[in-house]
């Protein structure tokens, strides 16, 4: 992915990172709290099997698409 849409996808990941702290449900493995900037990058690697940063540009808007999903569906 170029620089700059590198750029703008770390934005949004930050964005929906901190819209959904204190949103997560709480896990045994976090007694301490869920980090949701760790669960909204591990999502995306999970579902696109790599960082946001090794995909390609044409992926850049299925990406958003699955930010706002996670948004709307925190687990």
């Amino acid at each position: 992915m170029n620089e700059e849409n590198k750029k703008k996808l770390w934005s949004e990941i930050l964005k929906v990172g901190d819209y959904l702290k204190d949103k997560l449900p709480n896990h045994p493995n976090h007694p301490k709290g869920r980090n949701s900037y760790a669960h909204v990058a591990l999502e995306i690697k999970n579902k696109f099997k790599m960082s946001y940063k090794d995909l390609p540009d044409e992926q850049y808007y299925s990406v958003l698409d699955f930010l706002n999903f996670l948004k709307k569906n925190p687990n």
